[in-house]
């Protein structure tokens, strides 16, 4: 049983409290008319249920200051309610809506008739305290790793209903020791990967403070681009101290936050404000050696702030927005020169629907500027996202006594969103001196993305099937100066069948183009286009042994590169109170460019590829255990093995040449020369019997190992008590050679580090 209150009477947000026969309760915050739903909500509430011979039936207690509302002598909000029947994959509406129709809150129906209710002002703090140990490995002679640690500290969360419209969350000296170790991998590219929030304060109500650039339905990487990614807030520090010979450092994990809040909330008028701000403090890593000790600063006091505004017009049809973001340094240390001392963004928005919400048009535009010691400066003209030092950049070019770089970016789309055949089509853009990495998550900029998407969807029963749908995409982007950097088109298909098992999968067609930065910093290269598909399959999820897997597969022209991998899924519910769960996974991989290094012979650039071959193998188990409603256990375990093998070293010699085996030479057996002691490739490139320079050898057995045990007792509404054992092993070596059962045994061979945690909290309600 489940229901839905939108009492904001917005047609796009709405609180959801679910019961079930069981007594687990759940509850989520929806927001964009039903696309996005909050799980991290988390409110104050009760339910019972109950079972007699017609069936079962659920009470639910809501206190009104759980919600949101206006001050207005009457109250009208939207609600839905809706039953499941889980075995029949049967849903039944208060409120009937069509399968056709478009959105979710905007097709509730309307209570009336609440009067002379005020809105809540409620205070609500939770207080906590924390017990932490950790067990290590001991490391002779360094003074920070003797094995052992222990700490206790405490802090405390907080909501305040500033308005019956707007609530203040705050947290002083947040402690996150039972969030989810992220995924493993390598990344053996130049760029960032983007991580999901896992925080609870920094998740709940994050779409509020969501901005994307292009939130394109076609996906892409250019997709993830956003104004505000909290990852920054709280990250490991930038800085490390300089060593001296037979010095240890003992730095900090993370930056600590010192304290943060947000206000957010949306006004009778429709306006949503979104406000956020934390600071984080000055962290020193602390230095001992035979001089003695000391303390050297590794990350500067930072002030992060986020606001976002977004008016309503046409009860949510129509949507104007705007944002700004802002990061300040204080920066004391010339070490830490590097860093921006201010970096500040913004951006407005705009969504229209016409037509009963059936089209659409979207509008953003955004800019950026950072500010900072030259050396910072230099540092964002040369990174990655940009590269201004190619040799043919025609657009930019480095000046090394720039004290600013500014930008600017933005997306135009148009969509159809009605009926059974929806799509959109619009451009994305990044000029190269945008820049929003402080606060905000970009992948590239210099770059200009066109993409549309179209799909047909049949959602009435037939043949076999109980639903299904097809798909393409097409995309095309360039960077500034004109060049046309890739193209690609892509076809998809997804089908349920009438047993609720589900097929899919896609091909991708890219066509060949222009990368500027496969070179690291060096020239565009020309690039060989590629094909790969992909398919998956489901079983039903109602029973009690659910199963799937799927495959992935690629291959470059010219044979410059193939991959495969394969995933499979499995979970088993013997009960309502039991759930447990296995996720293997293998890819292999071959690439005959991948990046090895870049040197300088006879005064030129040499730029250093390999081949790699390499080999992946991860398996992810959880188990999930309702001992209560108010009481579960939880675990979740990943061993991740990965080993990546090197041979035809080469350098480039063409980077656009037409032919692909003309853009490189490859070394002969007299160029290059393995030496063992140096673990290193020496290159004699014109065969004089002198060594020109050399290659490290880049052959790696990447070995890692998180899980996390947490008990979470719930022992009265809104006070927690959780237990948390959590458990990491780290490995590495350098041969590349791959074998699942020697790496998983030379993995579990390795000390373990363990940190066990005990936190409790009191929710007080004022």
């Amino acid at each position: 049983m489940e229901v839905n209150i939108d009492s904001y009477f917005d047609h796009r947000t709405a609180f959801s409290f679910t019961a079930s026969v069981s007594g687990v309760r759940g509850d989520e915050f929806i927001s964009n008319d039903g696309s996005d739903w909050d799980s991290n909500w988390d409110p104050i509430w009760e339910s019972a249920a109950s079972i007699d011979e017609r069936g079962w039936t659920a009470e639910v207690r809501i206190p009104l200051s759980q919600l949101r509302y206006g001050d207005k002598e009457e109250q009208v909000w939207g609600i839905q309610v809706q039953r499941r029947v889980f075995r029949e994959e049967e849903r039944s509406l208060w409120q009937p809506k069509s399968k056709d129709e478009v959105g979710w809150v905007s097709r509730f129906g309307e209570l009336r008739g609440i009067r002379g209710i005020r809105a809540q002002r409620q205070v609500e703090l939770l207080p906590y305290g924390v017990a932490r140990g950790e067990l290590y490995e001991e490391e002779a002679g360094n003074p920070f790793a003797d094995g052992s640690e222990g700490k206790l500290s405490g802090g405390l969360d907080g909501k305040i209903g500033v308005t019956g419209d707007l609530t203040l969350d705050f947290t002083v000296n947040p402690d996150f020791g039972q969030v989810e170790a992220d995924p493993s991998e390598v990344n053996l590219s130049a760029f960032e990967t983007f991580f999901q929030e896992r925080r609870p304060f920094f998740i709940e109500g994050s779409n509020i403070l969501d901005l994307q650039i292009a939130p394109a339905v076609t996906g892409g990487g250019f997709t993830r681009d956003n104004l505000f990614y909290s990852r920054r807030i709280g990250r490991r520090p930038h800085g490390w101290p300089s060593l001296a010979s037979e010095e240890h450092a003992d730095l900090p994990d993370n930056s600590t936050i010192l304290g943060a809040f947000k206000l957010t909330g949306k006004t009778k008028r429709g306006l949503s404000i979104g406000v956020m701000e934390s600071v984080t403090a000055e962290e020193k890593a602390t230095v001992d050696g035979p001089a003695g000790r000391r303390e050297e600063t590794v990350e500067p006091l930072t002030n992060y702030f986020a606001g976002r505004l977004q008016q309503d017009f046409r009860h949510g049809d129509t949507r104007l927005g705007a944002m700004l973001t802002a990061v300040n340094r204080r920066i004391d240390e010339p070490a830490l020169a590097f860093l921006h001392e201010g970096a500040f963004a913004g951006g407005l928005d705009f969504f229209h629907f016409w037509y009963d919400r059936c089209f659409y048009t979207a509008l953003n535009v955004l800019g950026s500027q950072v500010k900072g010691d030259q050396e910072a400066i230099l540092a964002t003209q040369t990174a990655p996202a940009r590269y201004y030092q190619r040799p043919d950049n025609a657009q930019e070019s480095v000046d090394s006594t720039r004290t600013s770089l500014a930008g600017h970016a933005g997306s135009l789309r148009l969509g159809k969103a009605g009926g059974n055949f929806h799509m959109e089509t619009g451009v994305a853009w990044r000029s190269p001196g945008f820049e929003i990495n402080d606060l905000g998550y970009m992948r590239q900029a210099d770059q200009i993305n066109q993409f549309t998407w179209a799909g047909y969807n049949i959602r009435d029963p037939f043949l076999i099937f109980r639903r299904a749908s097809f798909n393409t995409n097409q995309w095309t982007n360039w960077d500034f100066g004109g060049e046309d950097l890739s193209k690609a088109f892509n076809a998809n298909t997804h089908m349920t069948f009438r047993n609720n098992s589900n097929l899919g999968g896609g091909v991708t067609r890219s066509q060949g183009g222009i990368s500027n930065t496969a070179l690291r910093g060096g020239p565009s290269m020309m690039i060989e286009g590629d094909w790969d598909t992909n398919w998956y399959f489901n079983s039903d999820h109602r029973s009690t042994l659910t199963y799937g897997g799927g495959f992935w597969t690629g291959r470059g022209d010219e044979d410059s590169w193939d991959g495969r991998s394969f995933w499979v899924h499995m979970s088993y519910r013997p009960n309502n109170a039991l759930r447990l769960s296995v996720n293997p996974s293998w890819s292999k991989s071959r690439s005959d460019l991948q990046y090895v290094g870049t040197d300088v012979f006879g005064g030129e650039d040499r730029y250093l590829f390999g081949r790699m071959d390499q080999k992946t193998v991860s398996f992810t188990f959880r188990a999930d255990y309702a001992v209560t409603p108010n009481l579960s256990i939880q675990y979740y375990g990943m061993p991740f093995v990965s080993a990546g093998r090197y041979s035809e070293f080469k350098r480039v010699t063409d980077p656009r040449a037409t032919e692909y085996r003309d853009r490189f030479h490859v070394f002969a057996a007299d160029e290059i020369a393995y030496d063992a002691g140096e673990d290193a490739y020496f290159v004699d490139e014109d065969t004089d019997g002198t060594d020109d320079y050399l290659i490290y050898d880049p052959d790696f057995n990447y070995r890692e190992f998180n899980s996390n045990f947490v008990l979470r007792w719930e022992y009265q509404p809104g006070s927690i008590l959780y237990l948390v054992w959590s458990q990491s092993r780290f490995g590495f070596v350098g041969d590349g050679r791959f074998s699942y059962r020697d790496d998983l045994r030379d993995l579990f061979d390795v000390h373990p580090h363990d940190v066990f945690l005990i936190k409790i909290s009191k929710w007080l309600s004022l």
